[in-house]
């Protein structure tokens, strides 16, 4: 029996509902795929709240980020044969335990990447890759402020930042999020649920302030978070954990000293099969050698997907978290 978590209405959790699905047979440029783990992201809450409206609307099946076993490959599709272990980070539908897919965004998998490290990591290392080389190319010498750093992007920026050289100032919530932090060679960790955010960061730099400040957090760190960046800086804002920012201020870039703001995706960095390739060797390159590691901390059947997204919305969670089909 194939099933599949469908949205039939957008809402809070209580609109995740296991269903039992039909599948075919996969058509050209397509595979059937067995899930072996799923990921779990913020993005998945926003389709399912209706924040971010589902491509082919309603109803649908939430997720983005999989790996798992090819089962069948369609005409036309090369480089993959039943029994691949394969992984993705960037195509809706994974809440599933089998389903049609493009080949287009699936990479095999190494024998030094386990099915459920693959998929904890695929979007959220993916992301972390685009942000510390395309959105801001981290160098050493640079700072940088990460917040929710003991989430699972959080943490895979604060190792990787701190492997390329970077100093990173971290921000969470808790005392024992603090200490995930340090873990992932954060050198500073700002406790702002005790902490004013602004005040320890302009404390730390001696008021020089950081390059880059790295926001997945959205209403609840904006607009303080522009008074963490020095003049020409980046605010880089890849995510809305607290609700979207609606009141942005371009004239507030000029007025706190010239300052660069951006809102990139995932999908528009591996929108080719070249970038989606360039992107997934330095993301396993660093996970396969241990510069950055991947903690699966949580671990829910895919039936009872809508606990998961209450853990996570609740900041229950940390660091990675998968669905088991």
């Amino acid at each position: 029996m194939v099933v599949a978590i469908r949205i039939h209405e957008t809402g809070g959790p209580e609109v995740l509902r296991l269903e039992e699905v039909t599948l075919g047979t996969p058509g050209p440029g397509e595979v059937r795929l067995r899930h072996t783990a799923i990921g779990l992201n913020f993005i998945d809450t926003y389709f399912r709240s209706g924040l971010y409206p589902a491509p082919g609307g309603l109803p649908f099946t939430p997720g983005n980020e999989a790996a798992g076993i090819v089962l069948q490959v369609g005409e036309g599709v090369s480089g993959l044969k039943p029994g691949d272990r394969v992984a993705y980070g960037s195509s809706l539908g994974a809440y599933c335990s089998e389903r049609i897919i493009s080949a287009a965004p699936l990479v095999k998998l190494p024998d030094s990447i386990a099915d459920e490290t693959a998929a904890a990591m695929m979007l959220k290392g993916m992301t972390a890759r685009y942000l510390l080389r395309q959105t801001h190319k981290v160098k050493a010498g640079d700072t940088l402020l990460v917040h929710a750093a003991a989430g699972g992007v959080g943490q895979i920026l604060c190792q990787w930042a701190t492997h390329l050289g970077a100093t990173v100032i971290a921000t969470v919530g808790s005392a024992a999020k603090a200490e995930i932090a340090r873990d992932c060679g954060a050198a500073y960790v700002i406790n702002y649920s005790e902490e004013d955010f602004v005040a320890r960061v302009k404390d730390i730099t001696e008021g020089a302030l950081c390059d880059v400040v790295y926001d997945g957090v959205g209403q609840a760190t904006y607009p303080a978070s522009l008074d963490c960046i020095k003049p020409r800086g980046l605010f880089a804002s890849f995510g809305n954990a607290s609700g979207a920012i609606s009141n942005f201020s371009l004239l507030a870039l000029s007025q706190k000293g010239s300052l660069y703001a951006t809102r990139p995706t995932l999908a528009t960095h591996v929108a080719t099969r070249e970038d989606l390739l360039a992107n997934v060797a330095d993301l396993f390159e660093v996970v396969s050698s241990g510069a950055v590691k991947i903690p699966v901390n949580q671990r829910y059947p895919l039936a009872d997907a809508a606990d998961a997204h209450r853990d996570l919305e609740a900041r229950r969670t940390t660091g990675s978290t998968v669905l088991l089909p």
